[in-house]
């Protein structure tokens, strides 16, 4: 194992910061979005079509939107206050054209010129509408009420599309759990005239109870949950067509609780691609069909992996409507792939020991695809240019940090909105030919008068010799001849990085909050977590926990190593996967910690969804002995520390019964836990009640780590 880590930090007395002011603990929690809060740009966006972006800013008689064109940066009025009721204040506009956007206002959408100054009434929607897109090619919007989907276009009716919807019958939105990168149900074709839709049938599907207790009596009211190896839903992608009025269901086949996922429009409207997952999740096939009459067309080619496949991305096609790129994991690393529509492979875009992230642009002149990767460091984000037809690939922005980007149409410009550990944030303009960069804003620090603790970059290695990216925070008022409490903070599951390279250093002003009152704070990234390709990923599979705690204990070892660590103080604490660390250690390796807080955790797998539980562990009938060895609620036997567990009373992602199946067996085994719920809250707490959750978890460490 090496430590990185510098030198200077051995001196005894080192200054660590300059600045007196405490965090509070609303500072800590609520602070970064009110009385901390970064500066920024309103309203900053490009305008479809050009190259020429917007920024919102304020006037004698308002507010209004500026636009200013690029190169030259000239710029020209493009919306007042005063062209609105509320004199003030533009309303929040959707940009949908080059001279046309859409705000709401209650229940109404209004269409906005530019040209004409003026507004226009666009459609009334239902004070209960959920999942609102519009289309502007033909002035449609398509909305939910009820898990119906509707749907008003330019012959100004309503049409409602279908009459099934019930609490078993689902249009509309999105299915299998959000997993696979679905977000949405509706999606309109490329001119709008079809519009296709998931539609789930949950009928199958075990009802769970999660009780509503703010009145009395308290009232359940039942969700679907389908539990790993049960019974799953069915899902279909009906495509409306307004002309005929007349909905089509796709031919996609059985069986039936197979995964759709990455539903993507062909540009000729003719065709719809979806990308067929096996629900044993280790097999896809990227199957084509007709549009018109839903028949399955041919399979493009399929994708197959011992563990999983797991697809994120729809398609995207190239101008020509022929080719389109492809994303896959399929060499370790989520690259990009150049495929013509009759399922030949002409090229692999991009290739090396990174990710790409997304794609944010295109520039057809110099057919370059814009994307962002992390092949420069996985705790950093950066903007490329790659050609699409023979991998060339270089860097445009040029300053380290986390980046996210807006790019023009062209591709030629791009919105650059960063930090690092020492940047609050930046915004700058830049242009993808590296020629022109113009900043927008330098955000002043808000924490410049805290005084604010170190925050050091640490590297370890598993025991296969990967790379393991660490941070530690250390105490104000750092004494190194003293010794002091740490508290070592945790996910370490999939989909999920803790450590990145953006404002503030330490990554969550909790950790600064408690190294200001005499705490050590340790994050770091195992094995299982993301952006380190596939390999990295998938070692957890069919064992979650097991290479995770070995992971993290190369971090307890190293903390174990700095003499100013107490390691007979040590805490642990994490919130759903890291709930589920947490309570593992706190089980499995009894003699660590002194004390762990889980918030909440998984503790049975058996009693996770089928999506994401059976992806990383199989079912409970293929793999019972890796859910055996991972299943908690049968190991608080072995409990030595101080443990809480903290559970929302209506979680509906790691239901209730997870924890209170724990309570029952640590009563059985004569085991004290502390434990708290919060009523009315799902899988976290949110808003002002945080502070009394945070506040909770620090007097929990407080009491038994300073003692």
């Amino acid at each position: 194992m090496k430590y990185r880590i510098w030198a200077a930090l051995l001196f005894s007395g080192f200054a660590f910061a300059v600045k007196g002011q405490q965090l509070t603990m609303k500072d800590a929690v609520l602070g970064l979005g009110s009385n901390l809060r970064i500066e920024s740009l309103s309203s900053l966006e490009w305008l479809p079509g050009q190259d020429s972006y917007m920024e919102s800013v304020k006037t004698s008689y308002g507010n209004a939107l500026v636009v200013r064109h690029l190169p030259g940066f000239n710029s020209d009025t493009l919306v007042r206050s005063t062209d609105f009721d509320n004199k003030n204040m533009v309303p929040r506009m959707t940009w949908i054209g080059d001279n046309t956007a859409y705000y709401r206002k209650d229940s109404t959408l209004f269409l906005w010129n530019t040209q004409t100054k003026k507004s226009e009434f666009w459609v009334n929607l239902p004070s209960n509408a959920e999942e609102i897109f519009t289309d502007y090619n033909t002035k449609s919007v398509a909305y939910v009420v009820d898990n119906d989907l509707y749907m008003y276009n330019n012959t100004g009716k309503i049409r409602r599309i279908t009459y099934d919807g019930s609490y078993e019958i689902v249009n509309g939105k999105s299915v299998h759990r959000d997993e696979f990168g679905i977000s949405h149900g509706i999606f309109f074709s490329p001119k709008g005239n079809l519009l296709a839709f998931y539609r789930m049938d949950q009928s199958m599907v075990e009802d769970y109870p999660i009780v509503n207790w703010s009145q009395v009596p308290a009232i359940n009211e039942n969700i679907k949950y389908p539990f790993a190896g049960r019974t799953s839903h069915e899902v279909t992608v009906g495509v409306y067509n307004p002309t005929s009025d007349k909905t089509i269901f796709l031919d996609t086949g059985t069986p039936k609780d197979q995964f759709l996922t990455n539903v993507t429009w062909s540009p000729d409207e003719k065709s719809l691609y979806i990308q067929v997952l096996n629900r044993d999740q280790n097999h896809m096939w990227l199957n084509q069909y007709d549009a018109i009459t839903g028949q399955f067309i041919k399979t493009l080619f399929e994708e197959k992996n011992d563990k999983y496949v797991e697809p994120q991305n729809e398609l995207y096609f190239l101008p020509d409507g022929k080719e389109f790129v492809y994303w896959s994991q399929r060499d370790s690393w989520m690259h990009l792939y150049r495929y013509n529509t009759e399922g030949k492979l002409i090229n692999q875009i991009t290739k090396g020991n990174w990710i790409v992230n997304e794609i944010v642009g295109k520039n057809l002149k110099k057919k370059e695809l814009l994307i962002t990767s992390t092949q420069d460091g996985a705790m950093e984000k950066h903007l490329y240019a790659v050609n699409w037809t023979n991998g060339a690939i270089r860097r445009i922005d040029t300053d380290p940090g986390y980046h996210t980007f807006s790019v023009s149409t062209s591709g030629n410009y791009a919105i650059d909105t960063w930090s690092n550990a020492s940047t609050p944030r930046k915004i700058d303009i830049i242009s993808t030919d590296r020629k022109l960069k113009k900043n927008l804003l330098t955000a002043a620090n808000p924490l410049e008068q805290y005084k604010m603790p170190l925050v050091k970059n640490v590297t370890l290695n598993a025991d296969d010799g990967t790379e393991l990216y660490g941070k530690l925070i250390f105490p104000t008022d750092f004494d190194s001849t003293k010794r002091y409490p740490v508290i070592v903070y945790l996910y370490n599951g999939p989909h999920a990085q803790m450590n990145l390279n953006r404002f503030p250093a330490s990554g969550n002003l909790w950790y600064d909050y408690m190294a200001q009152r005499g705490y050590f704070v340790w994050v770091m990234d195992g094995r299982g977590s993301s952006n380190r390709g596939l390999k990295f990923e998938q070692a957890i599979f069919r064992q979650l926990g097991k290479y995770e705690m070995e992971d993290q204990m190369k971090g307890v070892d190293y903390l174990r190593s700095l003499p100013y660590v107490d390691d007979t103080k040590m805490g642990i604490h994490g919130w759903s996967y890291g709930g589920f660390m947490t309570t593992s250690f706190m089980l499995r390796k009894p003699d660590v910690f002194k004390a762990g807080i889980a918030g909440g955790p998984v503790l049975d797998w058996s009693m996770y969804e089928i999506m994401y539980g059976e992806r990383y562990m199989d079912t409970p009938q293929s793999n019972p002995d890796g859910y055996a060895e991972n299943l908690l609620m049968d190991k608080t036997q072995h409990l030595k520390g101080k443990l809480l567990l903290i559970h929302g009373a209506q979680d509906n992602v790691v239901v209730w019964q997870h924890s209170v199946n724990f309570l029952r067996n640590a009563v059985s085994n004569g085991v004290q836990v502390d434990y708290f719920i919060y009523p009315g809250y799902e899988h976290n707490v949110r808003g002002k009640d945080r502070i009394h959750l945070m506040q909770k978890i620090s007097d929990y460490f407080d009491l038994y780590l300073k003692q």
